[in-house]
């Protein structure tokens, strides 16, 4: 496929065009009403002519707004493209395809898809892309509003696929946990797609993530576990730091000489005490261990 580039080409100001074209149709009404009350053939000639003649140069007046550009094309071969805004006036026989550059955006539908590890989710993005090529725009794609969606969607998939859920390992980008990473990796996804249309993507983010409802339940489970077993190994590791302190603190001010015995026994009641989920109830020994 031969890829066609965008150039500039000029145009003139329409104005002095559309003054000179209400003349030349005050001008043919003129001729062709005294041509009737005369009967003078050439004058009424003369006036569809230059009616004929008016018709054609309003033709070639276009109008072009502001973040908007026109492509003009002449009996299939592309001319170049016009971004002058205000009213433009060139060859009356130059078709005119107007496209817009202003920014736009769309939110993708909710795909289903599998992530890396195989679970099923729910995704979705929103997309803010611009037109950067106008001339590709309209030659490489047949219709590049609607090329925009589909490939983008198809990004979406692509970079959902390659990335878990759920974080597993500290240095492991995952969909939930560095929705940063994420947005870069989709825009660059969606841009080499959209590249040859002639589409800039200024933005792509994440809008709709979830686990599919036959399996949220199951992994909200699976999530609670784990917040509970990482809870727990932190309280464990200021149980043991505190167990720790304590025995030191005993032994360095002499107020009690415990043996490996009674160390072992309070070691092992401090524990209960500090990752017990639940209130404990002291016992009082009044006795001796031995």
């Amino acid at each position: 496929m031969s890829e066609i580039r965008e150039r500039n080409v000029g145009s003139v100001s329409g104005i002095p065009f559309l003054m000179l074209l209400l003349a030349m149709a005050a001008a043919a009404a003129f001729l062709f009403i005294t041509g009737v009350k005369t009967d003078y053939i050439l004058r009424i000639l003369g006036g569809i002519v230059l009616f004929i003649l008016t018709l054609l140069g309003f033709s070639g007046l276009y109008k072009v707004e502001p973040n908007q550009s026109a492509v003009l094309s002449l009996f299939g071969k592309y001319i170049g493209t016009v971004r002058t805004p205000g009213l433009r006036f060139n060859n009356p026989f130059y078709s005119k395809k107007k496209v817009s550059l202003r920014v736009r955006n769309f939110e993708s539908g909710k795909l289903k898809v599998n992530e890396l590890d195989g679970s099923p989710i729910e995704i979705a993005a929103i997309v803010v892309w611009e037109v950067s090529d106008s001339a590709e725009a309209v030659f490489n794609v047949d219709s590049y509003e609607s090329f925009v969606q589909i490939q983008s969607e198809a990004a979406i998939r692509a970079m959902a696929t390659s990335y878990p859920y759920d974080q597993h390992e500290d240095d492991q980008i995952s969909l939930r946990s560095h929705p940063a990473e994420i947005s870069e990796r989709l825009k660059e996804e969606i841009q080499d797609r959209l590249a040859q249309a002639g589409i800039n993507v200024i933005e792509a983010r994440i809008s709709h993530l979830a686990y599919s409802p036959e399996i949220a339940q199951a992994m909200l489970q699976r999530q609670q576990a784990g917040a509970i077993i990482a809870a727990r190994q932190k309280i464990v590791e200021g149980a043991v730091g505190m167990v720790e302190h304590a025995l030191a603190e005993l032994s360095g001010k002499g107020v009690v000489d415990l043996d490996e015995e009674r160390k072992a026994t309070m070691v092992s009641n401090l524990l209960v005490v500090l990752c017990s989920d639940k209130a404990t109830q002291p016992v009082v020994n009044t006795g001796t261990l031995y």
